[in-house]
């Protein structure tokens, strides 16, 4: 302990009055005491004045410094430290400035002036229509997808089919698509390409030209061509196609790779790492918060190395294998703050992050470390408040992670919970609770950051402290143990989490929100994937329709009647009530060895199966003649179906 907190915790101590007897109390205090707080019984603190505070705030503030962790800290760098973890559930999370949810990226904005986005890791996302045109027959369109610079493009949606491209023409999808889309990309670089392709077709009208480059702009440009009226809707189902794509979306700076300058974009990396995300949306990203590296970052380089390292730890699979710790895939757009990136980076590995008041960023990522613990005594509490449980209200006994799922074509999806059932039964119901991920996508992640959380949850005490300035430790520490024994002896010894601490000198010095850890708190980061990791959330399987079917022609017969020859046809039953046959034919030979022009199709929109046949009759056929008879199917939207295989018969009269 340094000399300056001695003197601290001796100037500030709690001290008893005593008075003497047969006396009463306002006899034996003095006015100044009397003024100041007036009579709460026998102990009381006694006033401190100027000629203590005045000598001690000089030193302070002054020249010198601290230890913490290790490492000397000017006391000039405490003057407005603010410490925060993420935020992921209950009401506080409902309050808080959130980023979109993956959902919000199958569709692009359609506004004059549409809001920038920007993301980290590998997302699905649409952007933003800056063109959308249709010429002759072609829709033509261009979305930003990023502000910035991207890694590179790796997969492609048209409404919700995932689509693969061969030489930018998209590959056929069944019987959708065809040939008759076609996508390009643009990673943002400077100076950006034009599309040659969308410039070709509205340059003349000055639409779109060689300027519309896109400088620094990831972006995807779209055109899609239309067909004739009877397969307009069997190549584009959904109507007009819409284009999304998956990306991988910021380089950042790996501070742990000596080849990389942070002021070089082009030795920089694409990752995944939640401390490097976090680095680069704190100093880098064009619509962060932009912080000077060099005041944030390189004085406490070797605390963010080692929490880069903690998020590339391999974590062990029930099934083999491993993954890592912790992992960040994310967008967000300028019409939200900053900070509400900061949150979700934050959750996807149960960061803590503290600013000290000289600029610099304390990170620790959540994985509990004995190093990173402060002691706080009963000298250093001015105030406390400390809630033993929770409000009815607020209870929970079912907590449900919730994530990114690539599987299920990037939507929120649940994993398994964690319950307590005997609190159920106590309760009498369930009382849920979400914890949010909405940028992690790895399903056993969002189980152990689930699993973090839910601890938290069950342990019931948690409150704030009041500290004063002799406490500035417990300010840059993510955990705070507490030698309480007379002022909460409820948590003497234990541990807790420091959730959010202020500056606030009218209450002592600072304000610490905290809530406890677990007895042992290692535990928190106990990990049994055998038992513990649980099920991969199922994937709807999504059906395969090959569209209308094409018919079977059981029989046709000839059928003459009234000088008039007719065929009669037999189809298989199709056991579908959406559509209904259509039947034509035309001369095998016309006289020159070719197959005649076909007659006019003819409908029959009130057919119905009898016996597992569906049985039609046509309109009077040329008699005496070799035809060639096919039959269709009809859909309620007037779509067609394939033609049947082609059968000949002679209309003998």
């Amino acid at each position: 302990m340094s000399d300056i907190e001695n003197v601290l915790r001796e100037a500030l101590r709690s001290v008893r009055v005593s008075y003497r007897p047969g006396l009463g109390a306002y006899e034996t205090a003095s006015s100044e005491e009397i003024i100041a707080g007036g009579w709460r019984g026998e102990y009381q603190w006694p006033v401190r004045r100027d000629p203590i505070f005045t000598p001690l705030f000089t030193a302070i503030f002054g020249t010198g410094g601290f230890t913490l962790f290790g490492s000397t800290i000017s006391y000039a760098a405490i003057a407005s430290a603010i410490a925060t973890t993420a935020i992921t559930a209950g009401l506080q999370y409902l309050l808080a400035p959130k980023p979109p949810k993956p959902e919000d990226g199958r569709q692009p904005l359609t506004q004059p002036i549409p809001f920038r986005f920007w993301g980290v890791g590998r997302v699905r996302v649409a952007g933003a229509f800056m063109l959308w045109e249709a010429k002759d027959d072609f829709l033509i369109s261009v979305q930003a997808i990023a502000g910035h610079r991207v890694n590179a493009f790796v997969g492609y949606y048209l409404n919700d089919d995932l689509v693969t491209l061969t030489d930018n023409v998209v590959d056929p999808v069944g019987k959708r698509y065809e040939n008759n889309v076609s996508i390009w990309s643009r990673l943002g670089a400077v100076p950006e390409t034009p599309y040659s392709d969308v410039v070709a077709k509205l340059s003349s009208t000055g639409i779109w030209t060689d300027n519309h480059r896109g400088d620094g702009q990831a972006s995807v440009a779209m055109i899609a061509q239309s067909t004739g009226a009877k397969r307009q809707n069997k190549l584009f189902p959904y109507g007009r196609p819409v284009l999304s794509v998956v990306v991988e979306m910021a380089l950042v700076w790996d501070f742990r790779d000596p080849d990389q300058d942070p002021e070089d974009e082009s030795t920089w990396a694409y990752s995944k790492n939640s401390a490097l995300i976090l680095c680069w949306h704190e100093c880098f990203n064009p619509f962060g918060t932009k912080r000077d590296y060099k005041r944030a970052i390189l004085p406490v380089l070797d605390m963010w190395q080692e929490e880069a390292d903690v998020c590339d730890e391999n974590v062990a699979l029930a099934i083999g294998g491993t993954e890592k710790r912790y992992e960040c895939s994310g967008f967000d757009t300028t019409e939200h703050d900053p900070k509400s990136g900061t949150n979700a980076i934050l959750a996807s590995c149960d960061g803590w992050m503290c600013e000290r008041g000289d600029g610099a960023l304390l990170f620790v990522s959540g994985k509990f470390r004995e190093k990173y613990i402060a002691t706080v005594s009963d000298a250093d509490i001015v105030g406390h408040h400390l809630q033993y449980d929770v409000l009815p209200e607020e209870e929970v006994n079912r907590l449900v992670p919730k994530f990114t799922y690539p599987a299920t074509d990037y939507t929120t999806t649940d994993t398994d919970f964690f319950e307590d059932p005997a609190a159920q039964i106590l309760a009498g119901r369930v009382l849920s609770q979400e914890a949010n991920y909405p940028w992690v996508q790895q399903w056993r992640q969002a189980r152990r950051l689930g699993k973090r959380e839910w601890l938290r949850l069950q342990a019931k005490k948690r409150g704030s402290l009041d500290l004063r300035l002799t406490a500035i430790n417990a300010v840059y520490a993510p955990w705070v143990r507490l030698s309480t024994p007379n002022r909460i002896p409820a948590l003497d010894g234990k541990v807790v989490a420091n959730r959010k601490s202020t500056l606030a000198l009218t209450k002592g010095g600072f304000e610490i929100t905290f809530i406890q850890m677990p007895d042992n708190p290692a535990t928190i980061d106990s990990w049994d994937p055998e038992v513990e990791e649980g099920a991969a959330p199922p994937v709807p399987l999504q059906p395969e329709s090959e569209g209308i079917p094409s018919p079977d022609i059981d029989t046709i017969v000839v059928i003459s009647s009234g000088g008039a020859v007719y065929l009669r046809l037999s189809l298989v039953d199709y056991q579908r009530d959406d559509v209904y046959p259509v039947v034509r034919y035309r001369l095998a030979d016309d006289g020159t060895g070719n197959p005649g022009a076909w007659a006019p199709e003819q409908t029959f929109p009130d057919a119905d199966a009898v016996a597992g046949l569906v049985v039609v009759n046509t309109n009077p056929v040329p008699a005496d003649e070799l035809l060639q008879v096919e039959a269709a199917l009809i859909g309620s939207d007037g779509t067609y179906g394939e033609w049947s295989l082609q059968e000949e018969i002679t209309s003998t009269a």
